[in-house]
């Protein structure tokens, strides 16, 4: 094992059988990961060189970046929310997770119900590591972290730990906050997605958020495009409105339909003197829709 390689221990509690799994496992430092570098523009702590490094590189490009992560965030919260008090959805199924960063998933829906559940789903396995540790439910919900990958959906559902939360024959909220982007077409997505869709049962909703390049200057477009080319900060895949469209495939769109995510259900403003960020300040694109 190299200076940059650690090895995770973690342990998971599997009610069904009354027992609990170790898992060790090894992740690399040396190469930035999405997650960390979001809980870096966050202000986090969970992060390391490699992240804070790139973090700032990207920030050398497009100064707002932070303000992009907490926008998304922010997002995430009023999905959530909405799901919850109107449209009556008590079970979620987070991908992409990211490391936890209150208030989550299962704090914004258990405020609302509390014996609402989760699953956070991540293919880095310190997230899911400090999900264990850092997370807990209320009594009458409950919450895991699985290692897994959004682009092997059919391994993903028949992960036994997502049943032990997860009741498959009732409606879920499934999650792709900032995601997608993070898979480029080789991977796909478009399929992964209408997979994990069609074994939804009607009722479920899809909520998604993605980057995208639309309103941006073209030199700085084109900057960031240059920058994630190199591969040095991992896959990004940008996708513009139409693009994006065709992940919503079949599904009901909420009002107000596929949107920046700073129009998505934005409270009014409060103080005028605050104005709202403007598209091209938040270039992310949101939307929440029903599977019939």
């Amino acid at each position: 094992m190299t200076p940059d390689q650690f090895l995770t221990v973690s342990a998971s509690y599997d009610p069904a059988l009354g027992t609990h799994e170790v898992a060790r496992q090894q992740f690399d430092t040396s190469r930035p990961h999405p997650a960390r570098r979001y809980d870096y523009w966050l202000g986090g702590k969970d992060n390391f060189a490699a992240d804070r490094e790139s973090g700032d590189r990207i920030a050398e490009i497009y100064p707002r970046i932070r303000a992009v992560a907490g926008a998304n965030r922010a997002f995430l919260r009023r999905a959530v929310s909405f799901l919850v008090a109107e449209a009556g959805i008590h079970q979620f199924l987070d991908l992409g997770a990211g490391l936890p960063t209150s208030p989550n998933v299962h704090e914004v829906a258990q405020a609302i119900a509390p014996a609402s559940r989760a699953v956070y789903v991540d293919n880095d396995p310190m997230v899911v590591t400090h999900g264990h540790g850092l997370t807990t439910s209320t009594p009458q919900g409950a919450i895991t972290h699985l290692k897994g990958d959004l682009r092997d959906p059919e391994a993903l559902l028949a992960d036994p730990a997502l049943h032990t939360v997860l009741d498959m024959s009732r409606p879920i909220g499934v999650l792709l906050i900032a995601v997608l982007h993070f898979l480029d077409d080789h991977d796909d997505p478009r399929t992964a997605v209408a997979q994990l869709v069609r074994a939804l049962p009607a009722g479920s909703y899809l909520a998604v958020s993605h980057a995208t390049f639309d309103p941006l200057p073209t030199d700085t477009a084109e900057r960031l495009a240059a920058l994630t080319a190199t591969g040095a900060h991992g896959t990004f895949q940008p996708r513009t409105r139409s693009q994006l469209a065709t992940f919503l495939d079949g599904l009901e769109l909420v009002d107000p339909g596929l949107v920046p995510i700073t129009q998505w259900r934005s409270p009014q403003k409060r103080q005028p003197e605050q104005p709202d960020a403007t598209v091209d300040e938040i270039p992310v694109y949101g939307a929440v829709g029903c599977r019939p």
